[in-house]
């Protein structure tokens, strides 16, 4: 790691190029075979080149950012892992960006030994990326990847669209292996041209390319048909080519960029999860798998996947990284789940569903249209049905309605959770009320678990709370505070219920009320 990272300074030392203009031309000038020479410089030139480089500290900082028009930072802690990985993409990005020409110049901090030069310039966490363009602190929330990095630091720095005029220059760009837009206009002039040229300055993300020469377009997308102006997305994955067909306006462009770059099925990382979260395609499916079980699902996957492209994201989550797939198993109960598992989410509104049928292509696309046309029940955590019933009724999410809400009794309901801290002292004092009241025929008392069941009539977010279902109104039950005592809930609950003669509840002797 130390190594690559110093063979990078160097690289940042001695390519001195000249700033690009507003759009690179990759045919001015071949810079394939630069990076790849320097990288053979021997180790004693590497350790001459770092002294020129910007190692920012609590005295250089600010000024850092002052005295240069474009300075690229990485914030970073000796410790952080996700820093230690994105160091050497940071380098690849920063030597790629010399290449270019870019002039922007290139800094690191160590955030942890320079806390006060950490906060005078933005860190606030590890790793950072900010891009400073005349004092104006963009901050990178991309993808990890030389490609990612390169393309927003470009855009930010107004060279938003690459220029290829010759198919020798297309076939190289191709080697990146990269997504890209495709765009075809005759003289790079007219009113389309210039919704291009928008859309792709607005985007921060996906490469734009653009030639005004047919057959150069079609090394690119080899369907192309018409020989005036084209719009398509490339993509390095087998669904590789999308062809773009609304009009020709910024807006339009972009959103046809943002339903399309993603892959049928997207691989669910850390690095990429706040990319799907925000993805305009709000209905996902979730497949959990470990890597074996989901080779023998993944082309069945991707052939549902890509009967709703654009409509359905398809997401897989290898359930081999917990830290990645347990957040979501939690959430419908199933955390030590261990055969595959299909999930939906429409994050519109939350609501969550669960594929209880087995997995294969019937079943799924079945899922997949009924989540599309509304009419997919969502799901709701519950324990198993209980077996018995006590002085305080065990609730759970599938018996809530006959439970509680569908009950021609009252109800008095505590909602809990077993990490809630008031929780066990409430519940006391609940059973006093419950035995206080044993002999009323339309009264029961009920208890729920939280963390465990789910009803979407039941929105509570603090616990423990404390809900009385009057029989003639279950719509809108009343909402008793934790911290009235068993006297006074007592009180209220003989008042709402109309209980004449009713003693008051006191508390068993030399014990203190809680509440």
């Amino acid at each position: 790691m130390r190594a690559r990272w110093a063979v990078t300074l160097l690289l940042l030392a001695v390519l001195a190029l000249t700033a690009s203009a507003a759009r690179l031309d990759l045919d001015d000038d071949d810079d394939s075979g630069v990076l790849d020479e320097l990288l053979a410089i021997d180790e004693e030139a590497v350790r001459r080149a770092q002294s020129m480089v910007l190692a920012l500290d609590n005295d250089n900082a600010r000024r850092a950012v002052e005295d240069h028009a474009e300075l690229l930072l990485l914030g970073y802690a000796p410790w952080c892992e996700r820093s230690a990985q994105l160091m050497p993409r940071f380098a690849e990005a920063a030597a790629a960006l010399r290449a270019m020409g870019s002039a922007v110049a290139f800094a690191k901090l160590d955030g942890e030994r320079y806390p006060k030069a950490a906060a005078a310039v933005g860190v606030k966490g590890f790793p950072t990326v900010l891009l400073f363009v005349n004092g104006t602190e963009h901050a990178y929330h991309g993808l990890h990847t030389k490609d990612a990095i390169v393309t927003w630091v470009r855009k930010k720095t107004g060279v938003p669209i690459i220029r290829l005029q010759s198919k020798d220059s297309a076939e190289e760009f191709l080697k990146k292996d990269m997504t890209f837009v495709i765009g075809l206009f005759k003289n790079f002039e007219g009113a389309d041209h210039e919704e291009f040229v928008k859309a792709a300055t607005t985007d921060n993300e996906v490469q734009f390319v653009e030639t005004s020469d047919t057959s150069v377009a079609k090394v690119l997308f080899p369907g192309i048909t018409s020989e005036e102006k084209f719009v398509g997305l490339v993509k390095s994955e087998p669904e590789k080519f999308e062809k773009f067909d609304g009009k020709f306006e910024e807006k339009e462009i972009l959103r046809f960029v943002e339903l399309n770059k993603f892959p049928l099925i997207t691989v669910f990382t850390e690095l990429n999860s706040g990319k799907v979260y925000s993805s305009p395609i709000e209905l996902q499916v979730f497949t959990f798998a470990e890597a074996y079980d989901f080779e023998d699902l993944e082309s069945m996957v991707e052939e549902i996947a890509r009967a709703f492209k654009t409509k359905i994201m398809f997401i897989y989550v290898d359930t081999a990284e917990e830290n990645l797939a347990k957040p979501f198993l939690t959430l419908y109960g199933l955390e030590s789940e261990k055969k595959p598992t299909v999930t939906a989410f429409d994050t519109s509104n939350g609501a969550k569903y669960l594929m209880e049928a087995d997995i294969n292509a019937n079943n799924l696309r079945e899922f997949c249209l009924s989540l599309l046309d509304g009419t997919l029940p969502p799901y709701h955590k519950s324990e198993p049905l209980p077996q018995e019933k006590g002085l305080i009724e065990k609730v759970v999410g599938r018996t809530f309605d006959s439970s509680v809400l569908e009950s021609h009794q009252n109800v008095f309901l505590e909602v809990h959770t077993p990490w809630c801290v008031d929780c066990e002292a409430i519940s006391k004092n609940v059973e006093k009320l419950a035995k206080h009241f044993s002999g009323s025929d339309n009264l029961k008392f009920a208890r729920i678990d939280a963390s465990v069941n789910e009803h979407p009539k039941l929105k509570v977010n603090n616990y423990p709370t404390l809900f009385l279902y009057l029989a003639e109104d279950k719509s809108n039950p009343i909402k008793l505070s934790k911290k009235s005592s068993v006297k006074d809930m007592a009180k209220l609950i003989k008042e709402k219920l109309q209980i004449p003669d009713v003693e008051t509840v006191a508390a068993p002797d030399n014990v203190k009320d809680e509440l």
